[in-house]
C-alpha cells in the first residue's frame, strides 16, 4: 500500500490531541483524516495545532467521523465509557482500531466487545497497552522469556503520579491507574491473574478529601507468582513507574532513571518526568507506528480484545476488593475463538 492510511481520531483531549500530533509529525504512512469530539471547538483546536491540515474533517459525533471520506482506520482516545460504542461501530464498518485503555471500563461490556469481534471471524482491534512497546519493558520481557534467571516468583511495581484530576475516585486508582500494571504483569509473566487483595494505608495529606491514596494492590497469578503494586496518584514530585522481577536465581529492575542530570551551583539535580506522555513518549510512538504498519499490511498485532477484557475483569475484582477489604477472585469467561460465535 503506497497511499497514506487515513485515521479517524475519536477524542481530542489530552491523549487524543497528542495522538493527532503524533500521526501528523512522528508516524510515517498515516494521516489524520477526521477528528471527533463532543466539544467541537476542542477538536478544531487539536487540528489547528498541527496546522489545520487540508482534508481533515471535524465532527461532534464519533460515527460521523468513521463515515468521513478517506477514513481507513480508527484511533479511539475518547473517555472509557464511550469505547464500547466506538469499537462496535468500527467493527460494523470493518475498520481496524487502536483503542486506548481501558478497552471498556467494565468486564461485562468488555466481554461484549470480545464476542462481537469473535463473530467477525477476524481481529480488528489492538488495545493501547503501550508499556508493551517501551524499550525497558521489552528488555525485561525478553530476559524473563529467556529463562536465564529461572522462573519469575514476584513482581514489585510502583505507579506514582504528581496529582490526580478532580474527578478521580478511589476505585480509579485500581481500574484506571493500575490497569497498566495488570496488563504488564499478564504479559511479562504469561499468566492470568487469579485473585486480588487491596490494602489501604492512611491517606496522604496531599490527597483530596475522601480519596484513598495511596493503595497497595496485591495480585496472585494462576501460575503461583505474586504481583504487588504501590499506586500513589498524589505523590506531588513526579511521574514514576518502576518494576522489579524477582526470579529463582536473580532479579531485574526497570524504571530507575529517565531524566536529565543537571549539575550546577554546588549540587546535582535529576529531572523527574511529570506525566505519562513524557515518560512513555517513545512507547506511544512505537505503538502507533507498529499499528499503522500492520494495518497497511492487512494485519492486526499487539494486545487484543481478550487482553482488554482480562484487564477489565481483574480491575473489577480489584475494586470489589478495595470496597470490601476481602481477597477477591478474578473470574474470566471462557475465551471464544474467532468465528466461534458466528
Amino acid at each position: 500500500m503506497s497511499e497514506l492510511l487515513g485515521v479517524a481520531v475519536l477524542g481530542a483531549g489530552h491523549m487524543g490531541a497528542d495522538h493527532i500530533r503524533r500521526i501528523n509529525a512522528v508516524v510515517s504512512g498515516a494521516r489524520v483524516a477526521a477528528v471527533a469530539d463532543p466539544d467541537v471547538e476542542r477538536a478544531k483546536d487539536a487540528v489547528g495545532g498541527i496546522g489545520g491540515l487540508d482534508g481533515v474533517t471535524v465532527h461532534a459525533e464519533a460515527e460521523a467521523a468513521l463515515d468521513a471520506p478517506g477514513v481507513g482506520a480508527v484511533l479511539v482516545a475518547s473517555p472509557g465509557e464511550a469505547h464500547e460504542q466506538a469499537l462496535l461501530a468500527a467493527f460494523e464498518r470493518g475498520l481496524p482500531v487502536l483503542c486506548e485503555k481501558p478497552m471498556v471500563p467494565d468486564a461485562a461490556g468488555a466481554l461484549r466487545v470480545v464476542e462481537a469481534e469473535a463473530r467477525l471471524g477476524r481481529r480488528l482491534a489492538q488495545i493501547g497497552f503501550m508499556r508493551r512497546y517501551d524499550a525497558e519493558y521489552r528488555r525485561l520481557k525478553s530476559l524473563l522469556d529467556g529463562g536465564r534467571l529461572g522462573r519469575p516468583l514476584m513482581l514489585h511495581c510502583v505507579h506514582r503520579n504528581v496529582s490526580s484530576p478532580p474527578h478521580f475516585t478511589s476505585a480509579m486508582l485500581v481500574n484506571s491507574s493500575v490497569s497498566h500494571e495488570i496488563d504488564a504483569a499478564r504479559w511479562l509473566l504469561g499468566q492470568e491473574l487469579s485473585a486480588v487483595t487491596v490494602l489501604r494505608p492512611r491517606p496522604s495529606s496531599g490527597a483530596p478529601e475522601g480519596l484513598l491514596d495511596p493503595q497497595l494492590v496485591l495480585f496472585e497469578t494462576e501460575g503461583g507468582a505474586v504481583v504487588d503494586v504501590e499506586v500513589f496518584v498524589n505523590c506531588a514530585f513526579g511521574y514514576e513507574v518502576r518494576c522489579e522481577a524477582v526470579c529463582e536465581s536473580g532479579s531485574a529492575r526497570i524504571g530507575e532513571a529517565h531524566g536529565m542530570l543537571v549539575t550546577a551551583a554546588g549540587g546535582a539535580r535529576e529531572e523527574v518526568p511529570q506525566d505519562y506522555l513524557v515518560r512513555f513518549a517513545d512507547a506511544y510512538d512505537r505503538q502507533v507506528q507498529a499499528w499503522v504498519d500492520a494495518t497497511r499490511a492487512g494485519r492486526v498485532t499487539g494486545p487484543g480484545t481478550w487482553d482488554g477484557y482480562a484487564a477489565a475483569a481483574a480491575a473489577g475484582a480489584g475494586v470489589r476488593a478495595l470496597e470490601t477489604g476481602v481477597r477477591t477472585p478474578v473470574v474470566l469467561a471462557p475465551r471464544p475463538a474467532l468465528g466461534d460465535l458466528a
